[in-house]
């Protein structure tokens, strides 16, 4: 069962909280912590703060274990925009949008079937790999030196410089 938080009304512009949305996108809870920690972005603690709460509850109400939690969705929307005036020369005025974000988590947690198929398909990958170097020894031929080529230059590039090794 999926695990939904929402945060509305954030006062950062959405595509500033978004840069650090997509730095925790598909990650385990636990990682996804550490990154927030040291994150050096405004919108990383209110997001840390979201995701501490929704692993709470995920604990708390649906009886789930911290480590198998992953952010399976993080969505960043636009929230209502306060909008505001400066005064400019000349009696004009000029306008200032104060943007506000919706934030929504969504966790879930990873299944243990998904884990040993995962595994299995990993260690068969594994074993192909040692069977294909056993099969065949590789032979280091030596390559005979030749001279460097040069670069050839176009129309629109003009040699400065002559040098006999380029």
């Amino acid at each position: 069962m999926v695990v939904t938080v929402k945060l509305k009304y954030l006062r950062i512009a959405p595509r500033k909280v978004r840069l650090v949305a997509d730095l925790i996108r598909g990650k385990s809870a636990d990682e996804a912590e550490d990154i927030l920690e040291w994150t050096r972005k405004k919108a990383a603690k209110p997001l840390k703060k979201l995701l501490k709460s929704a692993t709470a509850a995920a604990e708390h109400n649906f009886q789930k274990e911290r480590s198998n939690l992953y952010i399976s969705k993080i969505t960043v929307d636009e929230g209502p925009t306060l909008k505001r005036s400066r005064f400019r020369g000349f009696g004009r005025i000029f306008p200032i949008m104060k943007r506000t974000s919706h934030v929504t988590l969504v966790l879930d947690e990873i299944e243990p079937e998904k884990k040993t198929k995962k595994a299995k398909k990993v260690a068969r990958a594994k074993e192909e790999k040692k069977k294909r170097k056993l099969e065949k020894p590789r032979e280091e031929k030596p390559k005979p030196r030749t001279a460097i080529p040069r670069p050839k230059f176009g129309k629109t590039v003009r040699k400065f410089f002559r040098r006999k090794a380029f």
